[in-house]
């Protein structure tokens, strides 16, 4: 599914980040013609962020620039005791100072000025796990993922058994990409908190996104065990359900995630995927004809048209893809859609050569957009 809200709450609420592999493109719709058809693409999981809900329109990698909430560190005063206690009575622990005056200086919102005194807390104490935390939160709302990965890595290195530490360092390694990396940090998160809702949902979006989704699998139904009623977790199951082929384990998930959401048009485009994949394609075409009401897009008329095509709905099949391309000139699915019914109609009456002349013009231009067709190659060698 990654282009979530960029979010960062310096209160202790816990938030979920949730990476969505996206829903990609359609199959070429020259499949069609076949009674058989190959793949579409990779179900999405949840983009990361505060609102859980957003998905991407991505293919299998997901967008890398997304925002999650970080929670805040542990009360500031707590961790400054602890440390505290292993000093002698008549001793503060070296940077307290100017860590204390970077928190009240974020809590005024003069984030440049709380930064510079972390960095100072960090140069007087560079074993102050609290400056790197507070660093890091600054860093990641900054958008500086780079900073931000070191501070929080920093941080659950001096601190290997803080949760929190070891969580927004997976989350950052999460955004940044690096599925392997963050994968293992996740781990040693779970490791000290295992029933952490948060930490077992984005180990599950990671593996998934690292196209694992059997390791994915225990941990999104862990995740679902720990806040049933979490709507973006439940597009996740689903996501992996579809990508283990159980699909319709995935239609029960994407209907659940649907109930608890307001309208989300890609969730229903993943729904709608799921249901072509067990040739429910008249709760294909209703699903899309809700996502086309919210937001038309290129995806949905050529699902659409596709959906329309296996009703033996052919008119409506061609004018749906026909919407596709005039949204998107270059959507070759949709192209491979047109081509295929104006072959369809070829085949009936051979004597419509312009129907066959269209195909072979739509075939074209959609191998000009994607090379790599050899079905689209073979047709085009059958009827040009």
């Amino acid at each position: 599914m990654l282009h979530a809200e960029r979010l960062l709450s310096s209160s202790a609420k816990a938030v979920v980040l949730i990476t969505l592999i996206a829903c990609a493109g359609s199959v070429t719709g020259c499949r069609m013609l076949d009674s058989k058809r190959g793949p579409r693409g990779n179900s999405q999981v949840a983009a990361p962020g505060q609102d859980a809900q957003q998905v991407s329109a991505n293919s299998t990698n997901a967008p890398r620039g997304s925002r999650a909430e970080v929670p805040a560190t542990g009360p500031i005063p707590e961790r400054l005791a602890s440390l505290n206690q292993t000093l002698p009575t008549d001793q503060v622990v070296p940077g307290t100072d100017s860590l204390q005056r970077g928190s009240v200086l974020l809590d005024q919102g003069l984030t440049a000025e709380a930064a510079k005194a972390f960095e100072l807390a960090i140069a007087e104490n560079p074993l102050l796990t609290p400056a790197y935390m507070r660093l890091g939160e600054i860093r990641y709302k900054e958008g500086n993922l780079e900073a931000a990965e070191q501070s929080f890595g920093q941080a659950a290195a001096l601190e290997p058994t803080n949760f929190d530490a070891q969580y927004k360092h997976a989350m950052v390694l999460h955004e940044m990409g690096k599925f392997d990396a963050a994968i293992r940090t996740y781990l040693k998160a779970l490791a000290l908190r295992p029933d952490d809702f948060r930490a077992n949902s984005n180990l599950a979006a990671a593996y998934l996104q690292s196209n694992e989704p059997r390791e994915a699998l225990p941990y999104a139904q862990r995740a679902i065990e720990l806040n049933p009623n979490d709507a973006a977790s439940r597009t996740n199951l689903g996501a992996v359900y579809s990508a283990l082929g159980q699909f319709e384990n995935a239609i029960t998930e994407y209907q659940q995630a649907s109930e608890l959401t307001d309208l989300q048009p890609k969730l229903l485009l993943n729904l709608a995927e799921a249901y072509r994949k067990v040739n429910r394609h008249e709760e294909m075409v209703s699903t899309l004809e809700q996502v086309i009401r919210v937001e038309p897009s290129a995806a949905a008329f050529e699902r659409l048209g596709t959906g329309h095509f296996r009703l033996g709905q052919f008119d409506e099949s061609l004018a749906n893809f026909e919407k596709a391309v005039g949204l998107d000139a270059d959507y070759f699915p949709a192209l491979n859609g047109i081509g295929v019914c104006l072959l369809r109609r070829y085949i009936a009456d051979q004597d419509d050569l312009d129907s066959r002349d269209a195909a072979v013009k739509a075939l074209r231009r959609s191998l000009q957009v994607e090379r790599n067709q050899p079905r689209v190659v073979q047709l085009l060698s059958q009827y040009q």
